[in-house]
């Protein structure tokens, strides 16, 4: 079987928006701390472009930080969420491969798990012209940590069925391939930032089957994982509830 392609993974999450939407982790205050200090400037009253916006989730964090955000997201699925979910949010059409923006124009570009879907040969260029002198890029990723013994159990059974996902949001190794810039003008500094939540197994098999992995892989199949991954869940966690941990891998550069 041919593995489903960079782009045919990109597009897959148009036809779940609701679903990313519903049940995707959101990311802690601490975060937002810390790309404050790495950019050393607030994000309050900063000009943001959330690049990659998808349904919204870091874009609305951004905005009750104070920040005067601006989305930009290439999907349909994913576009129609946002502006179903923050009415009140500005959101444009576009990719970070070339940003439908004025050059020194921003203040922060962020991107919420969303650097690996960009060809950074063009999205780094693209962030270097969009943003003013002293502006910050800050990329970031949900991560599963692997030293939590239900967390690697389930990895290794995805990875049994599925096979290792190609844009790895398990262990960062997106994040490290961030750090190789093709401009040489963009010195990252990197965080990490532990948080958890606490959800139903069926909450987190939503969250799960949002991921693109899944998606490409059509219904009969994730459905078929999941169903059994319950079973095994709840073997685990009887109650029904699950506490998710994440390490949010943070990267920060700022122009000159």
């Amino acid at each position: 079987m041919t593995a489903p392609s960079h782009t045919a993974r990109a597009r897959s999450f148009d036809a779940a928006a609701a679903q990313y939407a519903a049940n995707r982790p959101s990311y802690p205050p601490a975060l937002f701390d810390a790309i404050e200090e790495l950019a050393d400037r607030p994000l309050t009253g900063a000009r943001v472009v959330d690049v990659g916006a998808g349904t919204g989730i870091a874009t609305a964090l951004l905005r009750q930080r104070g920040a005067d955000v601006l989305a930009v997201e290439p999907g349909d699925g994913m576009a129609a969420q946002f502006r179903r979910s923050h009415p009140d949010i500005p959101i444009v059409r576009g990719n970070g491969n070339a940003l439908p923006l004025a050059t020194a124009s921003a203040d922060f570009l962020t991107y919420a798990q969303a650097w690996h879907w960009t060809d950074p040969a063009h999205s780094a260029p693209e962030a270097l012209r969009v943003l003013r002198p002293g502006g910050a890029l800050a990329l970031w990723w949900n991560s599963t940590p692997l030293d939590i013994p239900w967390h690697v159990a389930q990895a290794r059974r995805i990875e049994g069925r599925f096979g290792l996902h190609p844009v790895v949001e398990q262990g960062g190794s997106a994040s490290r391939a961030a750090l190789t810039d093709p401009t040489g003008h963009l010195a990252f500094t990197r965080r990490k930032v532990r948080w958890s939540r606490q959800v139903t197994v069926d909450t987190h098999l939503a969250n799960l089957g949002s991921h693109s992995i899944f998606l490409v892989n059509g219904a009969e199949a994730s459905t078929t994982f999941l169903t059994e991954e319950k079973q095994i869940l709840l073997k685990t966690f009887p109650d029904g509830f699950i506490e998710e941990t994440y390490d949010v891998d943070l990267l920060v550069a700022t122009t000159p």
